[in-house]
């Protein structure tokens, strides 16, 4: 099953963000949930980043919640809001 994950930063948090990004993505390289694209949100400007998203392929939502809550982000608090759907991929045009 694949499931969308969409955080939104705390105001204000590039600084922590990018003292974080090495090793959330050591642990996205790392981790036994398949990510299927993941990549950081953007602000207006296009250059901002401003959350993360990410497509992930796991066994069920449990897997996806405890990877999500593991992830070096959301230990060192950046995420305001964190939403975990279940997704049903209908196209990919890779």
């Amino acid at each position: 099953m694949h499931y969308v994950v969409h955080c939104l930063d705390h105001d204000g948090a590039i600084d922590l963000r990018l003292s974080h990004y090495d090793a959330h993505k050591a642990y996205l390289a790392a981790a036994a949930v398949k990510t299927v694209i993941s990549g950081p949100l953007l602000a207006d400007d296009e250059a901002t980043m401003i959350g993360s998203c990410f497509v992930l392929e796991a066994a069920n939502l449990g897997e996806v919640v405890a990877f999500n809550s593991n992830d070096p982000f959301a230990k060192a608090g950046l995420w305001k809001t964190v939403s975990i759907r279940p997704f049903a991929k209908r196209v990919d045009n890779r």
